[in-house]
């Protein structure tokens, strides 16, 4: 399994500092050291204040955050999770995406999904009802963008007029795309577009804020894993070539019934198919979030490591 830190200010309790340019330099270098193998943002360019006092958390524009990320490190992959495609003309995301692949040398893994905030869609002037249909457009355009980038593509509200002129992305034929969402919607999309599923495992009342469907156990996780699996198949495609990520939740790394728990519930989930986690630290205080990261790659990453290095010897 391979860990992404979610970068502490998208924690919505977070205290105040993480956002400071020193900081998230210190934090992504031992990020890397540690021994995670991506860092994430999330996208949220018009929160409002009521979703900000309810749950949600500071935000930076993630494309910028990653690539100054990218730029103080050499190893660890930079993630959307994840990315509106629909509040984006197609050829603004492909350019976003495709200049971060490159800042990075080919380090992009691009989370996206449809966006779940009404309030946030009005302020850019999106219409909301329409981000499931804008999603798969906007996937189409971008796959057929970064695969063709000479010809012109033309949506319903945006048409390139001739011969286009665009940079190519790093990675061939383009930076893995991975889908957010937990329905049969979700599913159709990676089987069409992705390189990975981004699933919410969450109790029916988170699962309703962010509007998906529920997935609160790991008797559903191996069950929609299982449809998924069926699906890629007979699309003619292999499911091992597509990655799963699940989060993991704050480890109390002071209580040893807290760390087995946690080390169980990533077995457990490795075993459905999960193939990634994202990993949320204590982010309460500068001190702690970076203890966190010291305990977690001693506790879990390195153990994990060794005990896979021992299966295959």
């Amino acid at each position: 399994m391979k860990f992404t830190l979610e970068y502490p200010s998208e924690i919505p309790d977070a205290a105040p500092g993480f956002l400071a340019p020193d900081l998230i330099t210190r934090l992504a270098v031992q990020a890397e050291e540690s021994g995670f193998d991506a860092i994430a943002f999330s996208d949220h360019p018009a929160p409002s204040a009521k979703w900000r006092h309810s749950g949600g958390h500071d935000t930076f524009e993630p494309a910028l955050a990653l690539s100054y990320i990218a730029a103080v490190t050499t190893r660890i992959r930079v993630m959307t999770n994840l990315y509106v495609l629909p509040f984006r003309n197609p050829y603004l995301a492909a350019k976003t995406f495709t200049s971060l692949d490159i800042l990075s040398g080919g380090r992009l893994i691009a989370g996206v999904g449809a966006g779940y905030l009404r309030s946030e869609f009005s302020a850019l002037g999106v219409a909301f009802d329409q981000r499931a249909f804008l999603l798969d457009s906007g996937l189409d355009a971008l796959v057929r963008i970064w695969t063709r980038p000479d010809e012109p593509v033309i949506g319903d509200d945006f048409a390139a007029t001739g011969p286009m002129w665009l940079s190519r992305p790093v990675q061939h034929p383009h930076p893995p795309i991975w889908i957010g969402g937990n329905g049969k919607a979700a599913r159709r999309r990676v089987v069409r577009y992705g390189q990975g599923w981004c699933p919410v495992i969450a109790p029916p009342s988170m699962a309703s804020s962010i509007r998906t469907a529920v997935i609160d156990s790991p008797t559903k996780f191996g069950r929609a894993v299982e449809q998924l699996r069926a699906e890629l198949s007979s699309a003619g495609h292999d499911p091992a070539s597509v990655d799963i990520q699940i989060d993991v939740p704050v480890v109390n790394f002071d209580a040893h019934d807290s760390v087995t728990r946690s080390l169980e519930r990533l077995d457990e989930f490795a075993g459905l198919g999960a193939t990634w986690a994202i990993v949320h630290v204590d982010a309460s205080s500068v001190g702690a979030a970076t203890e966190y990261l010291t305990a977690f790659s001693d506790t879990v990453i390195r153990t994990r490591r060794d005990q896979q290095r021992a299966y295959v010897g």
